[in-house]
């Protein structure tokens, strides 16, 4: 056996299986599992650190690929491969990088529930992004025009397998986003999980969550679950299943519809038996019977109004009476003496008045005369008249009063009493000085 142990492990290997056995209890140094190929298995160990750092989880039913050697465990004449390298083969590789890719996305927060946007109730536009050839499309197409004909049908065909699908997916959602539908439909029908891996795709992933609109996802059958049905708005099992998401059925519309009619019909009726009710018992009120009831206690009131003033008028009249009567007989009493007194005192008055008033126009007549007898005296016509005379400059308004003022050869007006007399100077002599 030793020398068995010596010759394997001098063989280094790589092989492909599936896992068919897998023991990792705690404790143990190694993990224990048993790969198969459908006509051999082999029992594997790998050791706890290693197993660890190649950051691989089995799983029954994983395609592993595994680095290693075969030993020998000579106490039991066992012989099993030590697992040097561990990586997952195939699907197994391919759904490992799908869950990295979800991780990362869960992070971001593009698969909490909050950020799901709810579904119209009634679409008048859907868009479709799918293979113009496939079965999905079909699918899609026969379900609402069975359940939902009244909506427009956008379809952006796009190659959904295969090199370059995950840019044409893209594109796609891209187009049908900017036709402004009111939802969009991702479907594709059911394939390998090699098949649908363009829907696991990280673009598809954020093209999903970039559109403007819901976004309905109907992609495979019912187990398959992409990363593009975890960020959508609404995953379905199917494409068909997708329609029917956004697409209500005729006949539940019909029953819908009913159903409000009968709700509404109810609610009218309530109300308008609610505002009977109310109407009749306005009715029944005393002014709707009998409309003088409206106006029974002012009528009431004037009437009392009425009654006392018909009682007060004649009152007042028989004091007002009274009181002339007394009037009367006092005036008489006294006769008319009082009103001789005050005219005759008017009268002295009146003399005394006129009497005053004469004087004080004579004396104010007389110095009105002596004043203008002064002004007369003073007056510049007045010594024009006696012989004397005014010499005025040329512009007739400076009186000259100097020789200075004018000089041989200027023209003079000299003004006399009865006129003027324009003159020429010849020459000047002034008076001298005592």
């Amino acid at each position: 056996m030793n020398l068995a142990k010596n010759a394997l492990e001098g063989v280094r290997l790589t092989v492909v299986g599936e896992v068919s056995e897998f023991n990792d209890k705690p404790g143990y140094k190694a993990a224990y599992f048993t790969i198969c190929d459908g006509s051999a298995s082999m029992p594997c160990l790998m050791w706890r650190d290693a197993y660890a750092a190649s950051g691989v989880a089995l799983r029954c039913g994983a395609l592993v690929q595994l680095t290693g050697q075969f030993s020998a465990y000579v106490p039991k004449g066992r012989m099993q491969f030590t697992v040097r390298r561990l990586e997952l083969a195939g699907e197994g590789r391919l759904r490992m990088l799908v869950a990295e890719t979800a991780r990362k996305l869960e992070l971001e927060g593009l698969m909490r529930p909050e950020r799901k946007r709810t579904l119209p109730a009634y679409p008048s536009k859907i868009a479709v992004v799918t293979s113009p050839r496939g079965k999905a499309i079909h699918d899609v197409l026969r379900t609402l025009r069975r359940r939902y004909p009244l909506a427009e049908l956008l379809v952006a065909g796009v190659q959904v397998e295969g090199d370059g699908a995950v840019a044409a997916i893209v594109e796609g959602m891209r187009v049908a986003g900017e036709a402004r539908p009111d939802v969009v439909l991702l479907v594709r029908g059911g394939g390998s999980y090699e098949d649908l891996m363009p829907f696991n795709a990280e673009e598809v992933a954020r093209a999903v969550v970039a559109c403007p609109v819901p976004v309905v996802t109907g992609i495979g059958h019912e187990p398959d679950t992409s990363i593009a049905d975890m960020v959508s708005d609404l995953r379905a099992s199917t494409p068909t299943a997708a329609a029917e998401a956004v697409a209500p059925s005729t006949e539940e519309l019909d029953a819908s519809l009913a159903r409000e009619q009968r709700l509404l019909a109810r609610a009218l009726s309530h109300r308008v038996q609610a505002l009977s009710h109310r109407v009749a018992r306005v009715a029944e009120r005393p002014a709707f019977r009998d409309p003088t009831a409206l106006f029974a206690s002012v009528a009431q009131t004037l009437d009392v109004a009425r009654v006392r003033l018909d009682g007060a008028i004649p009152r007042r009249l028989e004091r007002d009476h009274a009181r002339v009567a007394r009037a009367r007989e006092r005036l008489s009493a006294v006769g008319l003496r009082p009103v001789e007194r005050q005219e005759a005192a008017v009268q002295r008055l009146y003399e005394r008045f006129m009497e005053t008033g004469t004087r004080t126009m004579d004396d104010s007549a007389s110095a009105v005369a002596l004043a203008a007898a002064r002004l007369h005296d003073l007056s510049p016509l007045a010594i024009l008249g006696r012989g004397f005379a005014v010499c005025y400059e040329s512009d007739r308004a400076t009186v000259v009063r100097s020789v200075g003022q004018v000089a041989s050869g200027d023209d003079v007006v000299v003004r006399v009493g009865d006129g003027e007399v324009e003159c020429t100077v010849t020459s000047t002599t002034a008076k001298e000085q005592r």
